[in-house]
């Protein structure tokens, strides 16, 4: 499994927007240009984002997007499942498999999907800003 740049720019914009939300619609341009990202890229990624129930976007002057669900309730997990097209290491079960492939798909292939997706389930949008602030506070505390 290699995740895409789509969805490492995804995570980072989820953060960046539950960031600097408060409540008011923020531009995609706004957050293309804390982030480094193009804006016509967070099109699409906030497209998506939408689809999934993630965002909520308002068009106009005033327009942007608002998260759609407190940052404890979104999870990696479900940010990539919306932006990849996959998040298992292999291509997925075959059902005329022989004996040997089917085990290792199951055994091995499987319990590594299944233990990576756990994972990233249980990590929030929350749980990274606060990590992330901690961090920012100990390192700018170290006079660094």
């Amino acid at each position: 499994m290699k995740i895409s740049t789509r969805g490492r720019y995804g995570l980072r914009a989820m953060i960046d927007l539950i960031t600097h939300a408060e409540g008011e619609y923020i531009s995609l341009r706004s957050i293309a240009e804390r982030q480094g990202i193009s804006s016509g890229y967070l099109e699409g990624i906030f497209a998506a984002l939408k689809k999934a129930g993630l965002v909520l976007g308002s068009a106009g002057s005033q327009g942007g997007y608002l998260p759609a669900l407190p940052a404890d309730e979104i999870t990696i997990y479900r940010i990539l499942d919306a932006l990849e097209s996959s998040l298992s290491l292999t291509e997925g079960s075959e059902p005329d498999a022989p004996p040997l492939r089917a085990f290792l798909n199951k055994e091995v292939w499987d319990r590594i999907d299944s233990t990576v997706a756990g994972l990233f389930d249980s990590i929030t949008v929350a749980d990274l800003i606060r990590e992330f602030e901690n961090r920012d506070r100990a390192v700018n505390s170290s006079g660094l």
